[in-house]
């Protein structure tokens, strides 16, 4: 099959796309054929050498844990799907990624594909949406009427964030660049803070829950907006929980998991029109470095995505 993978941590010139070997299943497994993967901050960090556990594939190693596609196999113990079936999910990221042509998944880290949106879209939903979705609602425990304020809010985590936590019935603030705010606006925020212009530490307060995927400066000034009681939930680690605690506030670290359950209630928000995935830029999978350069660079709306079926 054709792959892009990595046989030396670096820059987006270690991504080389070349034939690799479909991947074996283990009897809990399925294999996909991939017609699009999403293109994660994840996969940069891994290529650049982050994210190192004893755990880790030996290099060469197939990068990308976002995708979209139809079961071509299924393991001896897989009950749940069958061969045919389009299915959408996030692999576990210690396992060979979804840039290729074939993936091999557990099949309790998929579901099936939205039916209103093609595999292009639906490649860059699992990961975001799941990210936002237990961030918000498992550890931030966000309830209708409270008000939510979301760091971030044009980016692949944000855009689905400000769209859960609308459906959800919160009152939504995001904060963006000047040219990301009319788009955050159209996603259903309520109030969009210009981070380049304003500091929203002075313009906000009474926060119920702070969504944050920045960290330092962004999380330390997050901590004066919320409410006593109020929790901060972050993607990217809390720096000091004690301090936070000692405040009367509630913090929140965490990393999204992959669990077909939240897959399929993301899948029927989707298919209700309550949530709509925001994809910026499609290229061909040979060209997965220019995904990255474009990704490391920032301020992207949503994902890139890598077709791998035409």
């Amino acid at each position: 099959m054709k792959a892009v993978e990595i046989h030396h941590y670096g820059g987006p010139e270690e991504l080389k796309y070349e034939e690799a070997a479909i991947p074996d299943i283990h009897p809990d497994d399925v294999l996909v054929r991939v017609y699009a993967s999403g293109v994660n901050p994840v996969d940069w960090k891994i290529r650049q050498g982050g994210h190192k556990t004893d755990h880790d594939p030996s290099l060469p190693r197939i990068l990308g844990w976002d995708f979209s596609g139809v079961i071509e196999k299924v393991g001896d113990k897989v009950t749940t799907f069958k061969a045919g079936d389009a299915v959408y999910g996030r692999p576990d990221l210690t396992r060979d990624g979804t840039y290729a042509e074939y993936v091999a998944v557990r099949a309790t880290e998929i579901a099936r594909k939205p039916q209103k949106i093609d595999h292009k879209a639906a490649s860059g939903v699992a990961l975001a949406a799941l990210t936002a979705w237990q961030g918000l609602l498992e550890h931030g425990q966000l309830q209708a009427g409270q008000r939510v304020l979301i760091h971030g809010a044009s980016g692949g985590v944000g855009t689905f964030a400000v769209q859960i936590a609308k459906w959800k019935g919160a009152y939504v603030i995001g904060t963006a660049s000047g040219k990301n705010a009319g788009f955050v606006e159209e996603l259903g925020a309520d109030e969009v803070i210009n981070y380049e212009t304003t500091d929203f530490s002075t313009q906000v307060k009474g926060i119920d829950v702070v969504f944050d995927t920045q960290g330092g400066e962004v999380q330390e000034k997050s901590l004066a907006v919320l409410k006593q009681g109020g929790i901060i939930v972050s993607t990217v680690g809390i720096k000091d929980a004690d301090a936070i605690k000692a405040k009367g506030l509630r913090s929140a670290a965490y990393m999204a998991q992959s669990r077909t359950k939240d897959l399929q209630q993301i899948a029927q928000l989707i298919d209700s029109g309550a949530v709509i995935p925001v994809i910026s830029k499609i290229l061909p999978l040979k060209d997965a470095a220019e995904a990255h350069r474009i990704g490391e660079k920032g301020h992207v709306r949503g994902k890139i995505v890598l077709q791998v079926v035409e």
